[in-house]
């Protein structure tokens, strides 16, 4: 089934602008909801808003929004005004440099979306994707929509398509050094059995095939038991043990011991002496390349 855009926009860089359809790269969530329901008669119960100050249930037509540049005091804003303040929409996307595909930090990504070219861009959005695949490139734009002005990063994707990533600003976006973590000194016999612990359940290329939601398989399916009247109270899970300090290298011996037997069986251990580093480099420049979110839209 094909994909369905929600918007339109066009790609601009120089003199050039390439007209693009966009589409959402994600499902919606795919957890298991539930939903409030009155215990009395099963009913679905309704959000409401009520007022702190009477207690009354107050209807939407009643409500106005506010700012609160003070504790407890606000000034509020009318519909016209809300819209007077948010960035006119211009459905343009517009490149302003573009930069090596492993220079943005995983850290800034929020939200994935599909570009496809609109009727009559055929050619450019081709172009412009085979360009930023030659050169490695990936390109750093801005996008306005809805009222807000959004970082993104235009990609090259499988088969010469390309994708958006929007990106948080950088106020958004916590500095690790906010972290405490004392850095202390690593033995060389420890990193060398660290790193082959590393190699040996390492593989060549991301596949997320082999990764499922386990637990919402488990809820779904003592869902379908529960529906069909079955009793699924079961006996809570023992606690997991908090870990112990043990002593690193018998742990690492251990590990190594525990993870060589299906290492070798599944075939994607890394050549003998190979590093993450090195084994990341051998990827296809493709697979390199695919790991470079404000909502747009």
């Amino acid at each position: 089934m094909a994909a369905r855009s929600i918007a339109r926009a066009s790609i601009s860089f120089g003199l050039v602008t390439v007209p693009v359809r966009i589409y959402p790269a994600v499902r919606p969530s795919a957890g298991v909801r539930f939903h409030f329901l009155h215990a009395r008669d099963g009913s679905r119960l309704k959000q409401q808003y009520v007022c702190e100050k009477d207690g009354e249930v107050v209807p939407r037509s009643d409500m106005v929004r506010g700012f609160e540049f003070a504790r407890g005091r606000y000034v509020t804003f009318t519909d016209e005004e809300l819209e007077a303040l948010g960035e006119k929409a211009t459905q343009g996307i517009e490149i302003a440099e573009f930069v090596p595909a492993d220079s943005v930090d995983p850290v800034y990504f929020e939200r994935t979306y599909y570009l496809g070219p609109d009727k009559g861009g055929e050619k450019a959005y081709s172009l412009l994707a085979a360009a930023m695949e030659d050169t490695r490139l990936q390109a750093l734009a801005r996008y306005a929509t809805r009222g807000k002005d959004y970082l993104v990063l235009l990609r090259p994707a499988e088969d010469g398509r390309l994708s958006m990533q929007q990106l948080y600003h950088s106020d958004e976006v916590r500095p690790i050094a906010e972290v405490p973590a004392d850095k202390r000194p690593v033995r060389e016999a420890e990193l060398r059995l660290a790193r082959q612990l590393v190699e040996q359940i390492a593989s060549a290329r991301f596949d997320p095939r082999r990764y499922e939601d386990e637990v919402r398989k488990r809820v779904e399916a003592l869902i379908a038991r529960k529906v069909e009247g079955e009793d699924i109270t079961e006996a809570p899970a023992a606690e997991t043990p908090r870990g112990k300090v043990v002593d690193l290298m018998e742990a690492l011996k251990a590990s190594l011991g525990r993870t060589g037997k299906g290492a070798a069986a599944s075939g994607r251990r890394p050549s003998r002496g190979s590093s993450p580093r090195r084994a990341t480099a051998a990827r296809t420049p493709r697979a390199a390349r695919a790991g470079v979110r404000r909502r747009a839209g």
